[in-house]
């Protein structure tokens, strides 16, 4: 797979794109197909894999995944390509952040909380919510890093939400309007059937306003003994905007490592960037690409040879090795015996009551 990367001097400032994760990508794969084009095709041209969308929680470049957005509304002519996708949008595809949502006692909490925590699945998206007059605008807004077409993108983002808030005031709930930047398109069938007809074109912001009632209305998906439990595991795994780029290449090798195409180009391809900027970045934190490799399948080998269930050519599988001979290899220098001895071993210190 090749990626078209910036070259010359600029190449050495570029800043990291923002990413989101693959769900953002969630049956677009078989919406394509139903309108007649090749989604491999389309998305091989934007330098994305379409074997890595069944790996939910990867995350990949929100500029590759917006300019294919705008490819496939071109193939497909279909300008409401974005919102076709967000009507096969489900809670779930958010991610973690959804177990949370559906246990928050009103729509007010649950629509701060995606507002709030929206980094944790689209880097790109930035929304605000507000209230006066007895109105309640949710305002949105997309930032891939360079000025592109974001039409399909926006509409996706839109859609969703509205579909996120429909989930919660029922399937007759009805907005005050909804508000597009762009132009309508040539046909609004779409959007009346999804909005309904307040959906409004060539306004000053993207976004949705409804009454501010709504936000009290109680979340009938809740349940009270489940919102405190729900809130802790989130607490547990929510991260910070200030993910560093140390972080995000580290969480790329993890998934990156099975497919066996755990490369520093791979890497650079799906953070928006080259691999020069990938190491520029890593070295003023002190890292490397390979030292950040080597800590990580070290890690990961541990959790995974102290698994019994494990076959050991599995193993060397899922941390990118191409045969088994070469795991062993290199798990004897790291570990200073074979990989079938440190599980003896583990296992006889586990018998004897020493772990």
């Amino acid at each position: 797979m090749t990626c078209d990367l910036p070259m010359g001097d600029n190449r050495w400032r570029t800043p990291m794109k923002p990413l989101v994760r693959n769900a953002a990508l969630n049956s677009y794969v078989e919406l394509s197909r139903s309108l007649g084009i090749d989604p491999r095709i389309l998305m091989k041209r934007v330098g994305l894999d379409p074997v890595g969308l069944a790996v939910q929680d990867r995350w990949i470049s929100g500029v590759a995944v917006t300019q294919l957005l705008e490819l496939s509304a071109a193939a497909s002519c279909r300008e409401d390509f974005g919102l076709l996708l967000a009507e096969r949008r489900r809670l779930s595809n958010l991610g973690p952040i959804s177990l949370v949502i559906r246990e928050e006692p009103d729509v007010r909490s649950a629509v701060e909380l995606l507002v709030r925590h929206e980094h944790m699945y689209n880097e790109m998206l930035h929304s605000r919510l507000s209230a006066a007059n007895g109105l309640a605008t949710l305002k949105v807004a997309l930032e891939p890093g360079e000025a592109m077409p974001a039409r399909q993108a926006i509409e996706l983002a839109v859609g969703v939400f509205h579909q996120v808030l429909r989930g919660f005031l029922g399937a007759r709930w009805q907005s005050v309007s909804v508000c597009f930047t762009h132009s309508a398109p040539s046909d609004i069938g779409t959007h009346r059937r999804v909005f309904g007809p307040v959906v409004e074109f060539d306004r000053e912001f993207n976004g949705i306003v409804f009454y501010a009632s709504d936000l009290s209305v109680p979340n009938h998906m809740s349940d009270p003994l489940l919102h405190t439990y729900a809130r802790q595991y989130f607490d547990s795994i929510a991260v910070s905007r200030d993910t560093t780029v140390a972080d995000r290449v580290r969480e790329l090798i993890e998934v990156l490592l099975p497919t066996g195409r755990c490369s520093i180009e791979q890497v650079a391809c799906s953070l928006g960037v080259d691999r020069r900027t990938v190491h520029r970045h890593l070295s003023a934190s002190g890292e490397s690409f390979s030292s950040l490799l080597n800590t990580t399948r070290t890690q990961l080998a541990e959790q995974l040879v102290a698994n019994q269930r494990r076959s050991l050519t599995e193993i060397s599988g899922l941390l990118g090795f191409s045969a088994p001979s070469a795991f062993s290899r290199w798990f004897s220098e790291r570990f200073g015996c074979s990989p079938r001895e440190w599980r003896l071993r583990r296992t006889r210190r586990q018998h004897s009551g020493e772990e």
